[in-house]
């Protein structure tokens, strides 16, 4: 049963004495229980006993504090991470109905790399395909560049599908005149068909940590893979 005094109101104009706040603790031993976030600004004292002889409670609270701000940090990062995530895929998510809007096969194109960049919130979106330099390249669309045979595998790996690279160099080849602009890219590769040369998505941006090699890839290759099934149903590819 609490007491008048732990009824009576407390005056806040004037701060509370030490003893004020010693009793108020001894009359309510289960405070710290109820409040656990206070022992990460608590700092505890230590046990005298004797020299040469460590405080093991006191270390093991400090120990338990610091693991304390430590999750609250891993916490912070996590929701951070979160949100990107949820920003990103809004993002593909409307990239992905652009690309469904499209009433022609050059308003698709126009759309992956001229709209995309906006959608996507990057510098430039680039559509490389991969032709025979004997061949004269008939492409003349901004942003749609013609690469040699096998440069999509030197550029990316062989067999891989997908790169990001976190200051990446200029590469005019795939970027064009923008390519100066282009401090981290994604590089997804492009398969139409088996008959079909292979292409390359790239999508460049300003910012140093816009892609990176940590960074998940699903929202990407969703992307990429409905970029695929587009072409070949106005191309009438098998």
């Amino acid at each position: 049963m609490s007491s008048k005094a732990d009824q009576a109101p407390i005056d806040t104009a004037q701060p509370l004495s030490a003893s004020q706040v010693r009793a108020y603790l001894l009359r309510h031993p289960n405070f710290l229980s109820q409040y656990p976030d206070l022992l990460e600004t608590l700092t505890p004292p230590a046990l005298r006993s004797g020299d040469g002889v460590l405080d093991m409670q006191r270390f093991m609270l400090q120990r338990l504090q610091g693991e304390l701000e430590r999750l609250q940090n891993s916490q912070g990062e996590l929701i951070a991470a979160s949100r990107s995530n949820m920003t990103t895929q809004a993002q593909v998510n409307a990239a992905v109905l652009a690309l469904l809007e499209a009433t022609s096969f050059e308003h698709l194109i126009h759309i992956v790399t001229a709209d995309f960049a906006e959608l996507l919130d990057v510098e430039v979106v680039t559509i490389c395909v991969e032709k025979d330099s004997a061949r004269k390249a008939s492409i003349s669309t901004a942003n749609v560049y013609v690469l040699p045979i096998g440069e999509v595998d030197r550029l990316m790996g062989n067999g891989r599908d997908l790169l990001l690279r976190q200051s990446s160099a200029a590469m005019e080849p795939v970027f064009g005149p923008a390519a100066s602009l282009v401090r981290s890219d994604a590089l997804v590769r492009l398969r139409f068909n088996a008959a079909a040369p292979v292409g390359l998505l790239a999508l460049g941006a300003r910012q140093t940590d816009k892609f990176h090699p940590g960074q998940g890839t699903e929202l990407l290759q969703f992307l990429a893979r409905a970029l695929e099934q587009c072409v070949r149903a106005w191309l009438n590819l098998a």
